[in-house]
């Protein structure tokens, strides 16, 4: 797998700050692609399906993936206006599978307003919804060729999903939440030349920047600290070889 690689910037961008040197993997270079890195192995994460050109789910595909794991509620599973025009042929091929992470209007998910955006929410996710989580990995462990997994932005569910992964691989708490901060950094990259307005977010910069990173990155670390993940997905469903194949994959 020849897992191309770019500019810290999506689709080729120039960084806008500074990369924490000790992160994991690359940026993916597939054209159109957002936020886009290898997790480990054979598993990859980015933002929207949507925003991957024909020429880039060619280049997914011959990075070897056949499986694209969306973790975003159906409602959420549209195209946009600025998104590009893709033939279905270039679809073909990959297999996607609609795995959603939490149920949307449960009461519970009040306090996540006004969407989980922080891992502050992360535990509350894994406690609400464990079976969902559990039936995401189980997914992962079988999924056909590469996979890719994603959300809307590629940072705080696909976060979450591969913050697990990397503890289940053993990777240390700090090289996790360097990687978590890559995601940060990314999506707000995006948000300085998308041309599409989000309705929450927008770009910002400089000490604003810096002191939401620090703060995501502080609440990731602490509940890295309260997660334990092998037995957590054991206690909800998982075989002792689902969690060995998962590392299989990520050692890849």
């Amino acid at each position: 797998m020849s897992g191309r690689t770019q500019g810290p910037g999506p689709a080729g961008d120039p960084a806008v700050a500074p990369r924490p040197s000790s992160a994991l993997s690359g940026v993916v270079g597939w054209e159109g692609a957002v936020n886009a890195r290898r997790v480990a192995g054979d598993i990859f994460r980015m933002g929207r399906a949507e925003w991957l050109t024909a020429a880039g789910w060619q280049q997914a595909y011959d990075d070897g993936v056949r499986t694209i794991v969306d973790l975003r509620n159906p409602g959420e599973r549209s195209r946009r206006p600025t998104d590009p025009v893709v033939p279905p042929a270039a679809l073909e091929r990959v297999t996607v599978l609609n795995r959603p992470t939490e149920e949307p209007g449960h009461p519970e998910l009040a306090a996540n307003a006004p969407y989980m955006n922080h891992p502050r929410f992360y535990l509350d996710n894994v406690r609400i919804f464990p079976q969902l989580i559990a039936e995401v990995f189980r997914t992962l462990a079988h999924a056909e060729g590469a996979v890719v997994v994603h959300c809307s932005a590629g940072r705080d569910r696909t976060g979450l999903v591969s913050m697990m992964l990397l503890q289940l691989a053993g990777v240390p708490a700090g090289q996790i939440a360097d990687a978590h901060e890559l995601g940060i950094r990314g999506i707000n990259d995006w948000h300085r030349i998308s041309p599409y307005r989000h309705p929450v977010e927008s770009y910002i910069s400089g000490d604003e920047l810096e002191a939401r990173v620090a703060d995501m990155r502080g609440s990731l670390l602490q509940v890295l600290s309260q997660l334990d993940v092998e037995p957590f997905l054991l206690r909800h469903g998982l075989a002792r070889s689902d969690i060995e194949a998962l590392r299989a994959r990520m050692a890849g």
